[in-house]
């Protein structure tokens, strides 16, 4: 009788990138990983951790993004959103290493805003977004050259979600346009148009729609959902030149689970329950929710609200967990019965960043993050006209 048992993979450049060691030249940017990752079971990872840190003081600045798991946030120096974070990075110049606890767009965004002194390091390169790889430079470009051909792109203004690729962020810029947040999306769509007479939303459908028609008062028949696999996006000429929004089909695959079923069976579960949703969700969620915002605001509308109440939260299940611990007052659960966290910002792990700060103190550079300097200059373009904007949170449905 034989037992299977697990046989470490070879260390093939393959193997390597699916543990968060090296990187695909060919699929993103990145440098070798040297070192062994410690192993997950390692009872002293925390201490590694702690030590580490203190050893590097103020020269390492961790940044740890909301839907982190909670034994990376505990070494974290601040947690937020991805803009939130990458800002925060660049308020602290002196700090010649930044560790985003993250994913790959976060960490290029906070290369683009950090000095040219500061080095930001990504603990696994695997840690990659699912959105932002829905929408690749060169099917963006191509699908601005089908717009070009249907005689719009001079009032077309396009906008992308922070979620998105420093190329894409780039190539906004390049065309006059700029970047969003979930915050302020609908103050983004509102200058766009004001630039122009349509906009091409980059790469979040669901945010882009559920903006312009709840906020803006556009219709659903105002948009069109641009697919890049099909033959001129799968629109017609005259699609294109009569849409007011453009759409990207991409979503988020996290929020993109919650469905109307999930809010009613979450309501006929527990009377009274508020549904509190994050704007990347389906527009036929957003329209069964009770309030939407993004995850700054979840997380204020849970603080403020009063004891003894009930919510349900569809956004990633590590904050959704992280709430409810932090307010045993009030009744929080997942909007969904199947719990999902975001698995690729899961891969940032106690023993990747364990690795990254030892790699740190040993004086090597590992997985550091760097964005092409001219893509740098027109993606920071983008971010530029974004925060020229005044900012608008969300706010509860009437």
């Amino acid at each position: 009788m034989t037992t299977d048992r697990f046989v470490e993979p070879s260390p093939t450049p393959l193997a390597l990138l699916l543990l968060g060691r090296e990187a695909d030249p060919n699929s993103e940017p990145g440098v070798e990983c040297p070192g062994e990752l410690p192993a997950a079971s390692d009872p002293n990872l925390i201490e590694r951790a702690r030590a580490a840190k203190q050893a590097l003081g103020d020269r390492v600045f961790i940044l740890g993004h909301h839907y982190q798991r909670d034994e990376v946030i505990a070494f974290a120096d601040v947690t937020g959103d991805s803009f939130k974070l990458a800002r925060d990075a660049a308020a602290r110049p002196d700090a010649p290493y930044i560790v985003f606890c993250g994913v790959h767009f976060m960490a290029e965004s906070a290369d683009i805003l950090t000095g040219d002194n500061q080095a930001v390091i990504l603990p696994d390169m695997a840690a990659g977004c699912s959105m932002a790889d829905m929408a690749a430079i060169s099917q963006v470009e191509d699908a601005w050259d089908v717009l070009a051909d249907a005689g719009i792109t001079d009032v077309t203004i396009p906008i992308t979600y922070m979620n998105s690729t420093a190329a894409i962020k780039a190539f906004t810029g390049r065309n006059r346009g700029a970047v969003c947040t979930s915050s302020n999306a609908r103050r983004a769509l509102e200058w766009a148009f004001e630039q122009g007479e349509k906009i091409f939303f980059l790469p979040d459908q669901h945010l882009g729609r559920n903006t312009a028609v709840l906020e803006l008062g556009l219709s659903l028949d105002d948009c069109v959902t641009y697919d890049p696999y099909k033959p001129q996006g799968g629109l017609t000429t005259e699609q294109l030149q009569n849409a007011k929004m453009i759409l990207w089909k991409g979503h988020c695959s996290v929020h993109g689970r919650f469905t109307a079923e999930s809010v009613a069976d979450v309501r006929s579960r527990i009377p009274g329950v508020n549904v509190l949703v994050h704007p990347e969700c389906q527009h036929e969620v957003v329209l069964a929710a009770d309030y939407i915002g993004s995850t700054e605001y979840i997380i204020k509308t849970i603080e403020a609200a009063p004891a003894g109440s009930a919510w349900a939260i569809g956004t990633e299940l590590n904050l959704v967990k992280r709430l409810a611990l932090a307010h045993p007052d009030k009744q929080i659960v997942f909007l969904d019965k199947t719990v999902c966290f975001c698995s690729t910002m899961n891969r940032i792990d106690l023993p990747h960043l364990v690795w990254s700060l030892e790699s740190l103190v040993e004086g090597r550079v590992v997985n550091q993050i760097t964005v092409d300097p001219e893509v740098a200059h027109w993606a920071k373009v983008a971010l530029d006209r974004m925060l020229a904007l005044p900012g608008v949170g969300a706010a509860p449905k009437d």
